[in-house]
């Protein structure tokens, strides 16, 4: 019978300090989540403060305005109250301002139809229905669940009708499953639609996602001059109604780095006027200079003060650590990158994690964490860091074609905003291939794909 005893094993194991973490942590962050870590550790730390800031305005550099006369304030002025009026015009003055200085939201979707839904004439229990399909539809205008499971104990036919009633509101179009429901119930609501549009919408609509409209002129038995006015006005309908009224905010940036070109050189400058000086409180300072501590209660807090200093020159010495690392991952792209910033996107090269990573002396995890979310201004626009590492259209890594797959993606977008007559993907092939650059036809397609760039019946002429 085997017996079980406990046995001491001794093995290392490498542990991370908090420290440590925390200057992982620094590495990984953009430009704004380090602002709001900085201010986060001075309130936490009392050993730490700032030195100088230059990303805030001090209210002793604003220009000095002449102080209005004593008889003119009044503690009434520029109030929303129009009971009182200093003199003749203010309260005019007063509204005008409060009324441009509110702050000014946008309509949302759900509040536009909403206010037409509230116009109509129907009975409280179709309003009601009516508001829970509103409140159901997403950015795109489309229903989120089924809307027949959302309305219980409801007759079919009456949904319906408040769906109905729904897709003629203003933008038409919306309640629906999907862009197709939407385009056909546009088509069908429009009044002045061709009959050729409407059936190509109902029957033929994955012919006409294909471009192929040559079969679908055929299969409807269409003249050259219906199917023309079919695509045009397809054409003129919104996919996607409901994004006319997104409120989705739009989101900045500040950029960690900036390229200039001086003197045929490339130049880096890091944005450090964003991130503000750290230095020692001088207090404490003056509390660790001294060495004699006799009593226990002047080693408590000479230890409490020795632990905040030690904290505090650590975090100093990781915001250095990381942007020094970000200036050297910096130099090693714009070296490796140099035709890039002299001629723009479609020149962009293969370049690797691990490329920058032996250049520089890190570990490929190292490069990982500070080109995450960083961004870098240069003379043909702003990128994340991360855009510059891209590999080439055949071959592993950067060790494969010339070629990089952005830079492709680039040219294909310069052959297409260019073009005379439509291209399709066949004569792009034939284009790249001119220029060197070899690529198969579903690869160019992927690549417009990733360009938001449509097929060459969505480019179409009409």
């Amino acid at each position: 019978m085997q017996l079980q005893k406990p046995a001491l094993i001794a093995e290392q194991r490498q542990k991370l300090s908090p420290q440590m973490i925390q200057s992982i942590k620094l590495m990984a962050m953009p430009l704004q989540e380090l602002k709001e870590q900085i201010q986060e550790e001075i309130e936490a730390n009392p050993a730490l403060e700032i030195v100088s800031d230059a990303s805030t305005v001090s209210l002793e550099t604003l220009p000095e305005t002449e102080p209005r006369e004593a008889e003119d304030a009044s503690p009434y002025e520029n109030s929303s109250d129009p009971g009182f009026s200093s003199h003749s015009g203010s309260d005019d003055d007063s509204k005008r301002m409060f009324i441009e200085g509110a702050i000014a939201r946008p309509e949302t979707l759900q509040e536009h139809l909403l206010w037409q839904l509230r116009l109509q004439r129907i009975d409280d229990a179709r309003r009601d229905i009516g508001e829970t399909l509103i409140q159901n539809l997403d950015d795109d205008g489309f229903h989120k669940e089924d809307p027949y499971i959302l309305v219980p104990r409801t007759a079919k036919t009456v949904i319906d009708e408040v769906i109905s009633l729904v897709r003629g509101f203003e933008p038409i179009g919306t309640a629906c499953a999907d862009y197709r429901e939407s385009l056909l119930a546009q088509a069908l609501l429009a009044g002045d639609a061709p009959a050729a549009a409407v059936a190509i919408l109902r029957d033929q609509i994955e012919l006409l996602e294909k471009g192929k409209h040559s079969e679908i002129q055929k299969r409807l038995k269409l003249s050259d001059l219906e199917l023309q006015r079919a695509l045009a006005f397809i054409k003129g309908l919104a996919p996607f109604p409901g994004r006319a009224y997104s409120t989705e905010e739009p989101r900045y940036v500040l950029p960690d780095l900036m390229v200039k070109l001086k003197d045929g050189d490339f130049v880096i400058v890091l944005n450090d006027e964003e991130i503000p000086v750290l230095g020692i409180d001088p207090f404490f300072d003056s509390l660790a200079a001294r060495g004699d501590v006799p009593h226990p209660a002047d080693r408590a807090t000479s230890a409490y003060v020795r632990d905040n200093i030690k904290q505090a020159k650590f975090f100093i010495r990781s915001i250095h650590q990381r942007n020094q690392t970000l200036l050297k991952v910096a130099r090693a792209v714009v070296e490796f990158q140099r035709a890039f910033f002299a001629e723009g996107p479609k020149r962009l090269a293969p370049l690797t994690l691990k490329d920058v990573a032996d250049e520089i002396g890190v570990h490929e995890t190292t490069v990982s964490r500070i080109a995450n979310r960083k961004y870098m201004q240069t003379d043909w626009g702003i990128f994340e860091l991360r855009y510059f590492f891209t590999n080439s259209i055949s071959g592993a890594g950067s060790r494969g074609s010339s070629f990089s797959k952005e830079g492709v993606k680039q040219v294909i977008k310069e052959i297409i905003e260019a073009e005379d007559s439509i291209l399709s993907d066949r004569d792009i092939v034939e284009v790249l291939g001119r220029k060197g650059i070899k690529l198969a036809r579903r690869t160019v397609a992927k690549y417009r794909g990733e360009l938001d760039l449509g097929s060459s019946f969505g480019r179409k002429r009409i």
